[in-house]
């Protein structure tokens, strides 16, 4: 068996986590322990397996323990975005039935005034300082004891949708009849990219996220070391993987079109030798950035796609991706079918809902019944999709063509998104794009571009003109944006996903409609 009590008998000066901002490191000791005093802290408070907690808190030295904490009590844990407003996180932690709300000093603002929102969780506790109507965390645990409770259940996260087309939902699985030293899921992704127990992981986005909180805890299954960046920035990921030696790492699309766009003298600079296996997920990658990095860091880049919901999952290395441009790999989990909207079986070649055939239910959308059922095949009650559209080529590759909710539809033809912001930001003047409809009395709907520019580019009507002009000789001219407005910075979740809701709904409230 190996879990992190494990470890800290075994290697227990080893660091299990180190904090790049301060180069403050946790060892598998102290890990271990911290979580042992707040499971035992926790359970004297009354809270037994099934029950709820939530975190509400940045990337901070605190978080993992807490997500350990509860994965060793039997308990479900929802870790929640820490740019949401008070009203928004009151929402997640009222709908989860969370009885205890663990936040830091860092969140003390919103903190504030959520505390007022959240009657039925009375165990709120902040890290880092603390503020009226608050336990501090570091005082709670200090009485109980570093033992481990007499059945250490396995508890699951109960992660939320990140709320880019609608509002966010509960994504909840039924608990596993195991306990921690039982669970055997992570060997798998420990096969596939060669995880252990000398694995330096680079986490550079946020925890509260399904793939980095939950890598970042298989890593620490496996006795490897965390190092935690508190926010993503470009030059400063280079240079840690340089400084700590990292092994493995996890990145969004929008981090390498950053790093990518750093001064080719200051990219270069650094020794990346160690890195040995670059993967990424949550969002498309851009063909031709996809191609420059597999030239600058060469074939160590792996992708996958999947869901929070965990419905099916593909994947594949730099070698396939290179013969099967575009392509996320081929199902490792599930099978895929590709679907019309009635429901139909597509062949190969043709863009529809993508589909998981799995033979157990995987998951179900907490308080939604209807929008779990939604999620199924209409005819086969056992295939599940999110939403995305794609298409498979005759081997069995998938390729994501976009989300269904941000199609446009411009004079009865479809038009997806993706493509278009594809090639806007390959210009070198451009820092991040999104595209959608937007109304039109003749067409129904006509394409939109909203650009973040580069900092040294003038967001002027010439560079509108100049980025048309550039997109007329990359993608079909009916794709072409009619207009290209700009803006400081997009609304980008540090996820990598862009709120292209919030976007386009403002469009949409202009023109009345």
């Amino acid at each position: 068996m190996t879990f992190i009590a494990d470890h800290a008998r075994e290697r227990p000066d080893h660091p299990a986590l180190i904090d790049a901002a301060t180069g403050e490191a946790l060892s598998y000791r102290e890990l271990n322990d911290r979580s042992n005093r707040l499971a035992q802290l926790l359970h004297a408070r009354g809270l037994r397996r099934g029950d709820h907690i939530a975190l509400f808190m940045e990337n901070n030295p605190r978080f993992l323990e807490v997500c350990w904490a509860a994965a060793r009590s039997g308990l479900f844990y929802t870790t929640i975005n820490r740019y949401l407003t008070a009203e928004e996180a009151a929402y997640i932690v009222n709908d989860c039935g969370a009885r205890v709300l663990m936040t830091s000093h860092a969140r003390a603002e919103a903190a504030g005034t959520l505390g007022g929102l959240i009657p039925d969780c009375p165990i709120r506790m902040m890290t880092d300082g603390t503020i009226p109507g608050w336990e501090p965390y570091e005082d709670a645990v200090a009485s109980h004891p570093a033992a481990p409770l007499g059945k250490e259940w396995l508890g699951e996260p109960m992660l939320y949708s990140s709320g880019t087309t609608g509002r966010p939902k509960g994504i909840k699985r039924a608990l596993l009849d195991l306990t921690v030293g039982q669970d055997m899921r992570w060997s798998e992704v420990q096969r596939g990219y060669g995880f252990g127990p000398d694995s330096v992981y680079l986490s550079p986005a946020p925890l509260y996220h399904a793939a980095p909180i939950s890598y970042s805890m298989i890593v620490q299954r496996l006795g490897g070391t965390v190092v935690m960046m508190r926010r993503f920035d470009a030059l400063e990921a280079l240079r840690l993987i340089d400084r700590y030696r990292v092994t493995h790492s996890q990145w969004v699309p929008t981090m390498f079109v950053r790093m990518l766009k750093l001064p080719k003298q200051e990219r270069e600079s650094f020794d990346l030798s160690s890195h040995r296996v670059a993967i990424h997920a949550a969002a498309p990658c851009p063909v031709e950035i996809k191609r420059e990095m597999i030239r600058w860091w060469g074939p160590i880049i792996h992708e996958y796609y999947g869901a929070t919901e965990r419905i099916g999952v593909t994947q594949l290395d730099s070698r396939e991706w290179l013969a099967h441009p575009g392509s996320v790999g081929k199902a490792i989990l599930g099978i895929l079918h590709i679907c019309d909207d009635e429901g139909a079986e597509l062949p190969h070649g043709e863009s529809g809902l993508i589909y998981f055939e799995r033979d157990v239910t995987p998951f179900a959308y907490h308080n939604d019944p209807q929008k779990t059922d939604a999620a199924r095949h209409p005819a086969h009650r056992d295939w599940w999709t999110t939403g995305d559209i794609g298409y498979v080529d005759a081997e069995g590759y998938l390729y994501l063509t976009d989300r269904k909710a941000f199609m446009i539809i411009s004079g009865g033809v479809n038009i997806y998104p993706r493509e278009i912001e594809d090639a806007l930001v390959l210009h070198p003047k451009v820092r991040d794009a999104a595209v959608f409809g937007v109304p039109n009395d003749e067409m129904g709907e006509e394409v939109k571009a909203v650009i973040e520019p580069m900092p040294d580019a003038d967001p002027s009507p010439a560079l509108a003109e100049e980025l048309i002009a550039f997109l007329g000789r990359k993608i079909a001219r009916y794709m072409v944006p009619r207009t290209i407005d700009f803006m400081e910075e997009l609304p980008r979740l540090p996820t990598g996903k862009l709120y292209k809701k919030a976007l386009r709904d403002e469009y949409w409230k202009a023109a009345g409609r």
